[in-house]
């Protein structure tokens, strides 16, 4: 399926993004970025609200990024206040693909700290790609909040964030680490997350097991310690 180069009719290639078939609705999304059209952004991000197949949804990504971005950001953003978790995930998703740093105000901290682990995920990945150069470190300290949070990939994807800003990280997370007062498993974190920072090949497995060691044995129940 494609849409005629020049042809004004996109319409029968939209209805399959409906179809009930994941294979079609794949093609669909293959053939509207492959001829991008303006009139198909606006289908093309509502189905991103409520595809569920991962590969069909990556399709769709792909294809509004073969769009202008002038048309393409502004209903991304308007998208991020979407009640729908999965359509804010998949907007910040694509805006971190699209790469455009006049989506970087609407990045809010509610975003950065949404409940929904998957919005506050991608909320991370985009954060890093679109951040303004000089205000990394008040994102750190905004991405630091939320140290100790999730399962063992949500805080795997918050500690690569972390990382991708480099040093301007360390004052937050030293902070963190000290903090007597905090939960376990934010300290645990924060030294995990310091591990990689010095040591990117070490693991995120391995670098909270360390961290582990050291909260119950001090420095000496580190990798190497006496």
């Amino acid at each position: 399926m494609t849409l005629p180069e020049h042809g004004p009719d996109t319409s029968g290639v939209l209805r399959e993004l409906e179809s009930g078939s994941s294979s079609a609705r794949l093609r669909a999304a293959l053939a509207l970025g492959t001829v991008p059209d303006p009139r198909s952004v606006g289908p093309l991000i509502e189905r991103c609200a409520i595809e569920p197949e991962f590969l069909v949804r990556d399709m769709l990504t792909w294809a509004l990024t073969r769009h202008a971005s002038s048309t393409t950001v502004p209903r991304l953003v308007a998208e991020l206040r979407s009640e729908r978790p999965q359509a804010r995930s998949q907007a910040l998703h694509t805006l971190s693909k699209i790469g455009d740093g006049r989506a970087w105000p609407a990045l809010t901290r509610a975003l950065l700290t949404d409940a929904d682990d998957e919005v506050a995920r991608s909320a991370w990945r985009a954060a890093v790609v679109l951040v303004p150069e000089g205000e990394e470190g008040e994102l750190a300290a905004v991405l630091s909040t939320q140290l100790g949070r999730g399962g063992l990939e949500t805080r795997r994807s918050l500690s690569r964030a972390l990382i991708a800003l480099g040093d301007v990280v360390v004052p937050a997370l030293s902070a963190a680490t000290a903090d007597t007062d905090a939960e376990p498993g934010v300290r645990e974190h924060a030294m995990a997350t310091e591990r990689l920072l010095r040591d990117p090949d070490a693991g995120f497995a391995f670098a909270i097991e360390d961290a582990k060691r050291i909260m119950v044995l001090g420095p000496a129940g580190q990798e190497g310690g006496g």
